[in-house]
């Protein structure tokens, strides 16, 4: 949807909101198209295409304030959806901590759209993915995943002025190779398609499905431990939620009243940067305010939390530009792109300077606390002997504490891969507890 729709969407809601009384409003737009391309058993099977706009307005008035959502986008439906958002608010308790609808302001353009992504088609998503498919195939093994391709848009626009909107498209491509007794995987995504390799990611996935067959048993025992950037993912991602504002305010993170003093190791940084080259999404958060580069750690230090504008009201501080863009609810506490700064070393280098050790690969199961930090989880992965990746190793749990772990981090490297707004390279730990299950 282009801007000047979006606009002419705005001023019938804006119509409908006077009419009940009410002029001060926001409206979300957000939707666009996807195209998906499904293979398995070495075959495609499916070829889909959606297609889908959302309009979510939110009156303010008296303190009050309420959101009603609709995919209606005709005269009536509009009228209805606003009555609705009015007839929510006015039984709204009055907020006194209630922000006021955030005044327009210039944003650094995001430029995220490629037409030749959003113009994609069947054939070419069919004929990359044949091409995969031959990678895995020539290696004795079954392939399985998706090719999608899409273009989006969002749109935030209220009675104060604010006008702003961001088109973009989006390219992943996820498979897995499954060999006799053993699986591998790959993900990777992109604005741009031309910058995915789907056979260079079919040949990592069937790598890893071959060097999983014929797993070992590891004894007990305190080892170096390097995570790939997934397992990172899955593990410390958990406790990034405690940076958000709310987490704060609500006295359920471990980062309370911790503002300029050390958390971490001081090889750790950890920033929240919309305009990312890697990364995707607007230049602007869920309430029209400008996202921003903040730095979050420095060399360990906590130096900020994510704050949306209710938040820095609560907590007497200035908005971050991190209100969540969702089309229901009121404005909550989102990361633009969150990630941990990523070091000079390769992973392959990382691994060379380890004597013995455990490369995970995933982690398996729940068994995190986040309020302690204490984790225990089941997990599997490769063995490491003089710098080499040797055998496979199954039946381990690796056990510790996220706060610690973030404190004794040895090594990152320089493979820092997006899959979503959080993000993470690969870490090396020294003297993690490794057992058998």
């Amino acid at each position: 949807m282009e801007r000047e729709t979006c606009q002419r969407i705005f001023s019938q809601v804006v119509d409908a909101a006077r009419a009940l009384g009410v002029t001060e409003i926001e409206v979300l737009l957000a939707g666009g198209e996807e195209a998906l391309t499904r293979f398995a058993n070495n075959a495609i099977h499916q070829n889909v295409a959606a297609r889908d706009v959302n309009l979510s307005v939110r009156p303010v008035t008296d303190g009050r304030t309420a959101r009603a959502t609709t995919n209606r986008l005709d005269a009536e439906g509009i009228r209805n959806v606003v009555a609705e958002a009015v007839a929510i608010t006015r039984l709204t308790a009055p907020d006194p901590d209630l922000q006021p609808l955030a005044r327009p302001a210039e944003c650094q353009p995001a430029e995220r759209c490629f037409e030749a992504t959003a113009q994609v088609t069947p054939r070419e998503r069919a004929l990359a993915v044949a091409e995969a498919i031959r990678r895995v195939e020539g290696a004795g093994q079954t392939a399985a995943g998706i090719y999608s391709t899409g273009d989006s848009f969002f749109a935030a626009l209220n009675s104060r002025g604010l006008s702003a909107w961001h088109r973009e498209t989006m390219a992943r491509f996820s498979i897995t190779a499954m060999a006799s007794g053993s699986s591998g995987w790959a993900k990777a995504s992109a604005c741009y398609h031309g910058d995915l390799d789907p056979v260079q990611l079919a040949a990592a996935a069937s790598g890893k499905a071959a060097a999983s067959q014929a797993p070992r048993e590891l004894p007990p025992g305190r080892y170096t431990v390097i995570l790939e950037p997934a397992a990172v993912l899955d593990l410390a991602g958990q406790m990034f939620g405690d940076f958000s504002a709310t987490a704060i305010r609500d006295g359920r993170s471990f980062l309370n009243d911790r503002i300029g003093r050390k958390v971490f190791g001081g090889n750790i940084d950890i920033l929240d940067d919309a305009h990312h080259p890697l990364q995707s999404g607007p230049p602007f958060d869920g309430e029209g305010v400008p996202t921003r580069r903040t730095v979050v750690v420095e060399n360990g230090v906590l130096k900020s939390y994510l704050l949306n504008t209710y938040a820095a009201k609560k907590l007497g501080l200035m908005t971050t530009g991190n209100a969540s863009r969702g089309l229901a609810g009121n404005p909550g506490i989102g990361s633009g792109n969150f990630f941990l700064e990523p070091g000079a070393k390769t992973p392959r280098q990382i691994i060379a300077d380890v004597k013995e050790g455990l490369y995970v690969t995933e982690f398996l199961g729940f068994g995190v606390n986040l309020v302690t930090g204490d984790f225990s989880r089941g997990a599997g992965g490769l063995w490491i002997v003089n710098g080499e990746l040797t055998y496979p190793v199954e039946e381990i749990t690796v056990a510790g504490n996220l706060k610690e772990m973030l404190r004794n981090i040895s090594e990152i490297g320089n493979d820092l891969e997006f899959r979503g707004s959080v993000a993470c390279p690969t870490m090396r730990i020294d003297g993690m507890t490794v057992a058998g299950e």
